[in-house]
């Protein structure tokens, strides 16, 4: 850089700044909304079969299955493997509303906390992240919570005998008939109780996250894919006698006047009465299975559409 005579510095003597030494702008809110949507058909279409075992265990009468595998023997023996993909419309559509919603918020909540309660902070800290990640979870209950009991009332019909509905929309149009609003949102609370866990899910997911780019030389998707998958193990840990007892709410009769649970607690008694404490981990393994490979899958694809979006 030139000096002039007069000792002063003109602006075409300053050294030029490209626009990658920049700090990008944030991403537009909506950003967050169309990666959820990837995200959610990344996760239904990888996790189904283990959800729908899952959810078999978690409700089915004492002694029907052996454990996981003598379930999924039966299925496919009495089913094929259709059997496994019962109720697979609902979270298909589910799903990618659902993971919209949920990330779209958690994108948005972020910011909200980082300009709010963090505003000198060059990065969101890990309190941030958990603050975010519950408000997420509260507020895709509300989404959640009537998609989630269409699909397990679906996919405990395991014959012509105990089939009541002929589909997703079968089960809206007589859950409304039956209960009004009030049956198609039976089981909110349970589902907001099942998601505060998500606590654990995004604190775990900014903690792996940060490790894994201390300290390996691994690329942003693979990052997102391993942070996603052992987040989400670690959330399902935490997390599952609440899916237990959400499954059993919401697969309960939809009158009021005739639920065995209509309080939440009710359905903790009844559990911890007929099995025990071992009662709220049926299910837990074909659970576990599922939780690496769908939400690995799932987190990589919203990352990688957030990215390309940006």
């Amino acid at each position: 850089m030139s000096i002039p005579d007069n000792g002063r510095v003109t602006n075409a003597d300053k050294p030029q700044i490209s626009l990658e030494e920049h700090e990008k702008p944030p991403p537009p809110k909506f950003v967050g909304f169309v990666a959820g949507m990837f995200s959610g058909v990344m996760k239904n279409t990888v996790g189904h079969p283990f959800d729908t075992i899952k959810v078999r265990l978690q409700t089915a009468p004492q002694g029907m299955f052996k454990g996981p595998l003598d379930c999924v023997l039966q299925t496919l023996r009495k089913e094929g493997p259709k059997g496994f993909y019962k109720g697979f419309t609902p979270p298909l559509v589910g799903w990618v509303l659902m993971d919209s919603v949920m990330l779209g918020s958690l994108h948005i909540y972020k910011r909200v906390v980082k300009d709010n309660l963090y505003p000198e902070e060059k990065k969101l800290p890990l309190l941030g992240h958990i603050i975010a990640g519950v408000g997420s979870g509260w507020t895709v209950s509300f989404v959640a919570a009537p998609i989630e009991q269409f699909k397990a009332r679906l996919q405990v019909q395991y014959d012509a005998k105990s089939k009541i509905y002929s589909g997703p929309l079968d089960v809206v149009k007589k859950l409304y008939h039956i209960a009004g609003i009030r049956g198609i949102y039976s089981g909110l609370l349970s589902t907001m109780i099942f998601r505060t866990n998500f606590l654990f899910w995004w604190g775990s997911y900014e903690l792996f996250t940060q490790w894994f780019s201390e300290n390996t030389k691994a690329s942003k998707p693979v990052i997102n894919f391993w942070a996603g998958g052992l987040s989400a193990t670690v959330f399902w840990i935490f997390a599952y006698p609440a899916d237990v007892v959400k499954q059993t709410i919401m697969t309960d009769d939809p009158v009021r006047s005739k639920k065995k649970f209509p309080r939440w607690i009710d359905a903790v008694k009844y559990i911890y009465r007929e099995n025990g404490l071992k009662g709220f981990t049926k299910g837990f393994v074909p659970s576990i299975l599922r939780s690496f490979p769908a939400n690995a899958a799932a987190l990589a694809a919203f990352e990688a559409v957030m990215r390309f979006l940006h």
